[in-house]
This record gives structure tokens, sequence and C-alpha cells, in this order.
């Protein structure tokens, strides 16, 4: 065959052999000398429709509709030819037959009767264009070419097979052709097949996984196998295409999954959770199982319910973006009017503001969101159809409390839950509770290894901080605090301590600032102006002083931000001025306003009220003009969510954890340009602990120990540890003021907490007792917001909760009278301004050192691949001490090195002996905990044969694992090596390993035996060989 090498040609004839007898394809032939080779095979399409009972007229109709559709040119581009076409594909050609008035809906695809399709490849076709091109394989179904196969031999990359279908789409070459495609393969024997269609980059094309035997003999049948197939090709093609704002996507093995999945909770209305790491298309799961339920569910309506305003924003655009309208509710009273009607299929709900900070905000906001839907309730509603409730971001706390109130609402409700961060301890009970088991899960790791997200590489940086002047950080102390009294200078020394511990000094801000200058003008993505970078501060004033500072940089200065919840109003100042300095408030405030008016090239007082419009356009120009915008500064806010953008650099100095630290990495590990092969953690806060953990965490199957029939037992559990702890509260408090003398009014409770006023000497006295007192309130308030909403279900009577929430309410307007009373209260404003100007006088920063470089190994490689999983299970206890992590680490590498002996016992016994000495070394204190870091970062590379020593003490001969396995364990002699390597490969058969039959071992080790002799027992040699990936 003309063009086409041997080996090709062999894998050629087995594909075609495949889906011949395999899949139950016909042969169409071989098309390379065939003229009039079309997407369209008018022969073919119209013998199918004439059998399916139309007339000449209406399939002469039909393919006229196709022919309007494919044309390209005249302002239609391929990607709209293709969109046309797949909506006749679809949703069938609407024609009329002649003398008919009425349109008929003509059927492209049966999509209901598989076995009523017609299959059928063809290869070598040729395809004139600009310049001829001759696809290796084209699927036609019904004489529609709708896939098509770029085959590779095992020794070429399958990315020539990708880029060959790239190519194909130019207008230079045949890019008619692919104007019916759905589906464009490239494979090889020995990576396997990859997927993409019209418009999709090299980096985008994936490899299919599914948990189906394997029963071929490599990868690339088996790919064919698993998405090839009659039934599952409809599938893909008819549920999982979407054309998203000029994007064609198709479906990854995750998503199909997902839905799939979901499809049999949906039949059974039952409740459920999907979670699908950030990152991995979540939004497009959600798009595909609504539209599924619109098709397949009688009267299927589907509720969205986000908590953030950013998720409702991209939410609506993910669903008109595969032209789906979301009807977006703007009050309780108009979500329930729309549940009341049937003419929206698709609601939208928002339950508040993202401007909403803290724990106290949200419930605010939730317990307004739920009055006001019950307000709009009338007694007699009843929701139209069968209504599925989707919620966002399930693992939120308030997803129980919404949950109660919709289930009120709409008691025949399905719910599912989508997250793209698994639910920890602290609140996976209750979101098991209201949601039930998982649906489906992939996890962080998978993402990675499929290519969907990028590798880590984790950067920790240490900036040294060290007071001057203790001496005159204590003659302030001692003269602006001596009017107080114990407790309020207790207060105000808690509040330096706090601030010393928490917050940085301007100079060691500066520091940071520097740092990220030297790598906007040394990192390459950086340098480039194509990538970015994200900076979390501990506090928005961080944030507004980082800002400041980077105005004195000429890489930063006009092209940083600050993105904060933070929106300047002039009530803010109001009361903020103590005559002492400015505020954290004033501060904030005047940042704002300065950074506003630049912006905008306005004054203060015109550019203040523009807030949102200056976040949207920086985020806009983050994201399109990198090279305009390259630092964001941030704290809470962008880091999670559907619309948070994606980086290159993320630059934390803010203790995270969970949830929050896990989505934050995640703005960096996203597929953003050909150039960016990493997204990059930049640590100056000691996260590795934390950052392992969380990682962990996503990676690790973290309900395992929960089964359906557990979690009925769950919810009992939690709310009877927290009646418990209430009604200790409760007791406690009222035990604390039982000797307060009758009636106990303001002046009784007053009495005995403080005595006099004027007698400071009693007011001291009294002291512990008032200690006690803001204690318990402190307790009882706690103990309760746990249980607010759930008092009924914890066994309280409707009195009973009155009474207790009267009491909170009692109790906390008391403990604020008796600290004003004795003199307890401290206003922090009159001292802050002067502790941050001794933060900023005393306290200096060192330049920031590096702590260790990992710059070879990515996150995943270092925490997940090394079995971390179990060393920072979220069960155990977390690691709190450096030493603490050392013997974990130590432990890992221990348990990893036991585990890969057997490959190369030779190598692996020294390894242990070099950790072994670490060992002793750090118990002894000889090496601190970088040194230690260090050592064992070399140790690790030498598992993946990047370390120092691990290739280049090697001859040059000695180059695969399984040569310097031999080399290491039988002597170092290069000859004896080469000549067992090569009775193996000649003598080895397919299977040899693992064949249950005794005669492919024998043969091996007669080889061994004849090449090399009996001088080392060839036994001890073929026990190592067979553990060589390479040799089986």
């Amino acid at each position: 065959m003309v063009g086409i090498g041997e080996l090709e040609r062999k894998t050629q004839n087995r594909v075609v052999q495949l889906f011949q007898k395999g899949l139950g394809y016909d042969y169409l032939g071989d098309w390379h000398d065939r003229a009039g080779n079309s997407p369209v095979e008018r022969d073919l399409l119209t013998q199918w429709l004439t059998a399916q009972g139309h007339s000449p007229t209406v399939i002469a109709r039909v393919l006229r509709e196709i022919d309007i559709a494919c044309v390209i040119g005249g302002g239609k581009n391929l990607y709209d030819a293709n969109k046309a076409l797949y909506s006749l594909l679809r949703y069938g050609v609407k024609v009329k037959d002649e003398g008919e008035d009425q349109n008929q809906t003509v059927w492209l695809v049966k999509w209901d009767a598989v076995d009523q399709n017609h299959f059928a490849i063809a290869e070598e076709v040729s395809i004139k264009g600009e310049n001829t091109k001759r696809p290796d394989v084209v699927i036609y179904i019904n004489g529609l070419a709708l896939g098509v196969v770029e085959l590779k031999r095992s020794s070429k990359s399958v990315s020539e097979g990708i880029r060959q279908n790239i190519t194909n789409q130019q207008g230079s070459f045949i890019r008619d052709f692919f104007a019916t495609m759905q589906f464009c393969f490239a494979g090889n024997d020995t990576e396997g097949l990859r997927y993409g269609t019209i418009g999709t980059p090299e980096n985008h094309y994936y490899e299919w996984k599914e948990a189906v035997e394997n029963t071929y003999h490599n990868p690339l049948d088996y790919g064919l196998s698993l998405m090839c197939g009659k039934a599952r090709l409809l599938e893909l093609i008819h549920d999982f295409v979407v054309f998203d704002k000029g994007i064609k996507k198709l479906a990854r093995h995750n998503q199909h999954r997902g839905v799939t999945k979901a499809q049999a909770y949906i039949r059974d209305r039952r409740n459920g959770i999907i979670w699908h790491t950030q990152g991995s298309g979540k939004s497009l799961t959600m798009v595909w199982l609504a539209k599924w339920i619109r098709e397949n569910v009688q009267g299927g309506r589907v509720l969205v319910i986000t908590d953030r305003t950013e998720l409702d924003d991209q939410i609506e655009k993910v669903f008109k973006g595969v032209d789906e309208h979301i009807y977006r509710t703007g009050s309780g009273d108009d979500l329930i009017s729309a549940l009341n009607s049937k003419e929206e299929w698709l609601i939208g709900s928002l339950v508040h503001k993202f401007g909403r900070q803290g724990d106290a905000g949200e419930e605010k906001a939730m317990e307004t969101y739920l009055a006001d839907l019950k307000k709009a309730l009338p007694s007699d509603f009843k929701a139209k159809g069968e209504i599925f409730v989707f919620v966002d971001e399930c693992h939120r706390t308030q997803s129980g409390k919404l949950h109660e109130a919709m289930k009120a609402i709409l008691p025949n409700a399905s719910f599912i839950g989508f997250t793209g961060t698994p639910l920890l301890r602290t609140d996976k009970q209750t979101t098991m509770e209201v949601f039930g088991t998982f649906i489906d899960e992939y996890r962080f790791d998978e993402a990675i290894e499929d290519k969907v997200v990028l590798d880590l590489h984790y950067d920790p940086r240490d900036i040294d901080q060290t007071l001057s002047s203790q001496s005159k950080v204590d003659d302030w102390f001692d003269a602006h605090t001596s009017a107080l009294t114990a407790s309020a200078k207790a207060q105000v020394m808690l509040k330096w301590a706090t601030m010393q511990k928490l917050l940085s000094s301007q100079d060691r801000l500066a520091k940071i600032v520097q740092d990220i200058t030297m790598d906007m003008i040394q990192k390459p993505r950086l340098m480039s102006g194509s990538g970015n970078a994200m900076l979390v501060c501990s506090s928005i004033y961080d944030a507004c002083k980082v800002y400041e500072l980077a105005q004195n940089s000429v890489e930063l200065k006009g092209r940083c931000a600050v993105i904060t919840s933070y929106v300047p109003q002039a009530s803010d100042i109001a009361n903020e001025h103590t005559g002492h300095g400015d505020t954290e408030t004033i501060y904030k405030y005047n940042t704002y306003r300065k950074m506003l008016a630049s912006f905008f090239e306005e004054t203060e007082d015109q550019a203040m009220g523009k807030a949102e419009e200056f976040e949207a356009q920086v985020k806009r120009r983050f994201l399109n003009e990198p090279a305009q915008m390259r630092l964001l500064i941030v704290v809470d806010k962008l880091l999670t969510g559907f619309d948070a953008p994606s980086a290159t650099y993320l630059y934390i100095d803010k203790k995270m954890e969970n949830h929050g630290l896990f989505q934050a990495i995640c703005r960096v590990n996203r597929l953003d340009g050909e150039d960016k092969d990493k997204g990059h953690i930049v640590d100056y806060k000691d996260l590795f602990n934390s950052l392992g953990k969380a990682i962990v965490d996503y990676t690790s199957e973290a309900f395992s120990g929960y089964e359906e029939r557990d979690i009925g037992g769950i919810l009992a559990d939690r709310l009877e540890r927290g009646k418990e702890k209430l009604d200790e509260a409760r007791e406690a408090i009222k035990a604390l003021c039982e000797p307060v003398a009758q009636p106990k009014d303001y002046d009784d409770f007053k009495q005995f907490f403080v005595g006099s006023s004027l007698d400071q000497a009693e007011v001291a006295l009294n002291e512990t007792k008032r200690i006690a007192l803001y204690r318990c309130t402190a307790s009882y308030t706690r103990a309760f917001a746990n249980l607010a909403t759930e008092m009924t279900a914890a066994g309280y009577s409707a009195q009973e909760e009155k009474d207790i929430k009267d009491e909170v309410y009692f109790y906390s307007h008391l403990s604020g009278q008796i600290k004003l009373a004795s003199g307890d209260y401290v206003d922090m404003k009159k001292f802050e301004p002067a502790m941050r100007q001794l933060l900023d006088m005393y306290v200096r920063a060192e330049d920031s050192e590096k702590l260790t470089d990992f710059e070879d190994m990515g996150l995943i490689e270092l925490v997940v691949k090394s079995d971390l999983d179990s060393l920072l299970n979220p069960e155990n206890t977390p690691f709190e001490t450096e030493e603490a992590m050392a013997e974990a680490i130590a432990t890992n590498v221990s348990r990893r090195i036991i585990d890969e002996r057997q490959v190369n016992p030779a190598y692996f016994d020294k390894m242990s002996e070099v950790l072994i000495r670490l060992i002793e070394e750090r118990r002894q204190g000889a090496i601190d905990y970088k040194s230690f870091l260090e050592a064992v970062k070399e140790l690790a590379q030498q598992f993946s044969g990047t370390g120092k020593g691990s290739q280049t003490s090697y001859p040059d001969e000695i180059d695969t694992p399984g040569k310097r396995a031999l080399f290491d364990n039988f002597g170092q002699n290069i000859t004896w090596v080469l000549a067992v390597v090569k009775a193996i490969a000649q003598n080895k058969t397919a299977g040899w390993v693992s064949s249950p039959m005794p005669q492919p071992k024998r043969a091996v080790l007669k080889a061994i035996y004849d090449a090399v002799g009996d001088k080392i027992d060839p036994q001890d040699v073929l026990d190592i060989v067979m553990v060589q990936n390479e040799f089986q």
C-alpha cells in the first residue's frame, strides 16, 4: 500500500478487523483510489432513509438541508457548520413532503434503536482539498462520516496522529470533510487511543478510562472497543456533546461516568453527591445531567441553587453557552412563582451575595433567604412537575438548613449535590445526612494522571522576623496600659501577641513584594507575559499594604490590584477617628479609594462607587491580558468557584487548610496555555504539612468508612453530642449566676460581678468571677449556635427552644454591660495604629530564603505517589511539629524502600542504610529539619532516577532500570549484563512472566544459563528479571 509503512499497515489491518469482527461494522473498502469521497455519502444515506419509509421528495429535501448546514464560507466557519449539522443529527431534519402543509421530522439516526442504523468503516479515504489528504479509517453511520481514526506505528508518538487530525481541519487541507465529524481519534499500539473533536487542541485530546476488563493484547484495541461499540458511540454523540461558547466539547470519562451513575439515582429518586475535583469539568457534568433529565423524565424540571453571586453568574453563562436558558429568580416570591408554573424547566436561585463575610453573615443570609421563601409560600402550594434540585458546592455548612427548608417546600424533590472538594471530618457528616452517599468520585491525583489538570511545583520560602528592641516595646506598653484593669491589660497584651504572630511588618511585606518582582523578571512564563500570579494575604489590611508597596515596583505598578470582599463606603469610617492615628479600617478605606481613582483615572469621590465594575475589568484583564494585570492580591475572594481565575504562580502568605487551601492551589493547576507545564506554589507560611494533608484528603477515598446503612446513625449521634454540650453550658452559666441576689436585675448582677465602680480594689477582687462569666457566655452562645436550626430534632420543645434563645441573648447582653461597668472593655481602635507602628518600627525582616527546592518533583509525586495517604489521613492526629513530620516522612520512605526492594535488592539496601543514618542524625540533632528535607528529597529522586547519584554512576550501556538491577546485584559486569538482556529478548514469549505454564520461564532460565553459565545461579538472576517491567 502506497505511503503506509509495513508496521503501520499491520496495525491498520488489525484495527479494520476489530471494527468488522469485534464491533460488527460493515467494511466499505479501501477508498484510496475511489473518486468523490465525501463526509456525506449520499447513496448510503439515501438507501437508509428509503428503508425508513421516506419518499424521494423528502429525501431530496433532507439532503439539501444537510448540504446547507455543511457549507463553510460566507461568514460560516467549521465550528458553525459542524454545529448546524449536529443540530440536524441530534434533533432531526424538519421538511415537508410533496403536497403536505405540515413539517415532519426526519431522523438521520435511530437513537433509540441501535441495530436499525448502518455502521460502516472505510480505510485510506482520499479526500480532495487544497492539499489532498487520506485519513486512515473513517467511521460512517447511515452514510454520514462521524468519526475519523489516525493510526501510528508503535515507535511514533500518538501526538503525531493528533497533529495530523488538527492539520487536516485547516482550510489549506481538507477542512470541509470535518463538517460532519463528531469524534477525531488518534492512536498507536503502545500509548493506546486518544480522542477529541473539531477544534480540540493537542493537550485536550484525552484517553478514555473505564472499569471494564481488558481482553485485548494492546491498549489501542481496548480503547476502540470502549468508545466505538455501536451503542456507546451513539450514546456519546447523543448525550455527551456540547457547543460551549465557540468551542465544541466532548465528555471526558469521569463526566460520562458521573452522569450515567446519576441517571440511576434520578430514576430511583435517590439523593447523592457527585465529587469531581476542581478543574475536571463539573459545570458541564451538571449541564449534561440536566439535559438528560429534561428529555428522559416526564415533567422533569431542574432547580440549581448556588450561594455565591459569582457561581450564579457562571452557571448562567455555562447553560447559555450551550444554548439552554436558565431562569434566574430574583426573590423567594419569584422562585415560588416559577415552581408553581410549568413555563420554565431550568431555574436558578441564589442564596446570598458574595460580600457577606464570616459564619454569622452566612447564617443571617441563609435565614433571610429561607424566611423570604416561607413568606412567599401559598398555603396550597404544590410545585409543578418532577423537581430535581442541584446544589452547587454542597460541602458548605449551611446546606443542611437549605435542604430542610427545601424539603418542606418540595417534599418530593430529589437532591443532587455537586462539589469539587470532598468532605472533611468537620462537615462530611452533615453533608452526607443531607445528600446521602456518593454517586461518583474523581480525585485530584486521577485528574493529574489524565492530564486534565497540571501537577504542582512547591517552592517553600521563609522570611524571618525579629524584634529589634524588646525594651522599647515594653516601655510603650507600660506607658499606655498603666490605667487599665488587669483584665483589660491582658486583652491588649493578647492583641499584641496575636498581631506579632499573625501579622507582617511592613519590612516583611516589602520582602515579599521584592520576591515577586524578581520572579516577574526571572521566571519564564512570568517574564514572557503569558502567565501571571496571585498573592494570598492574611488580611485585607495586609493586601492593601502590599498594593501600596507594589507601586514602587516597575514590574507591578499599574499592573496589580487588590480584589477582596471589601467595598469602600463613607459610613465605614464614621466612628473610626480616635485621635490616635489611622485605624486599619481607615487605611483600607483610603487605599481602596486611591486604587479605584488610579484605575479609572478619576477623582477619588468619582471612582469610589465603581468597586464592582473595577473587579469585573481587573478579572477580565487578568484572564485575557496577563501582561497588563500581572498580580492579583486577594484574601479569600477569587479563590473558589467556577469563575475563579487561573494563574501560573500562587504566593501564599496566609495560614490555610482543608477546603480553602485545596481550592486555592487549584487556581494554578488549570490547563491555560501550551507553555504551561506546571502550576507553581510559593509558600511563605510553612504549609507543607497542610498542603500535603489537603491533597491527600482530596486524593484518598475519604468516605470509605461510611456505608449507606451507617448514615442513619450519624445524625442521631451528632445531635446527641450537641445537646449534651448545650445542656452543660446552660447549667454552668446558671450555676455561676446562682449566688446573685434576687430579683436578679442588672444592678444585682453588677454588684456581684463588679461591686462599686468607684472602688478599684473591689473591682479587682471580682475579676475572677467576671472572667468566668465571659467564658461561660461564650460557651453557651457557641453551643446554641451549633444547634440553632435543629433544636426540635435534638429533642427540645418549642418552649425550651424559646427559653434558651432568650437566655443566650440575655447573657450576651449582660456580659457586654459588665465589661463596660468594670472597665474590662477595651476599644482596640485606640491601640491598633500604635501597635502597627511598633511592628513596622521594631520588627525587622530578612530576605526570603528558599527552604528546599523540589523543582524536579511535582507535589503529587512528592506527596501522593509516595503513599502519604495513611500518614496524613484526617482521622489521625495532624502533624503539629517538624519532628512529627520528619518521623512521618522517614516512615513513608522506609516503607517505599521495602516495597521496591525486590526490584533491585542491592540498590535499595544501600538506600535503606542512608535512611537509617539520616533518621539517627535527625534524632540526635546532628541535622536540622531543612537538611533532613533536602536529604529525603534526594532519596525520593533516586526512586525516579533523577537524583545526583542515580544515573551518573552507571556506565552508558547500563541505561534502563532492568539493566541497572542486574548490574547492581551480580558483580557490575557490563558484558555479563548485556549478554543476559540479549538472551531474555531472544527467548521470552508474550505473557511469559504471568503464564501459569512452566515452559516459558524454563526457556528464559535456560537461555540465561547458555549465555553466562552458572557461576552466578541462573535462578537468582531469573528472580530479579521477572520483577522488571521491561523484561515482561
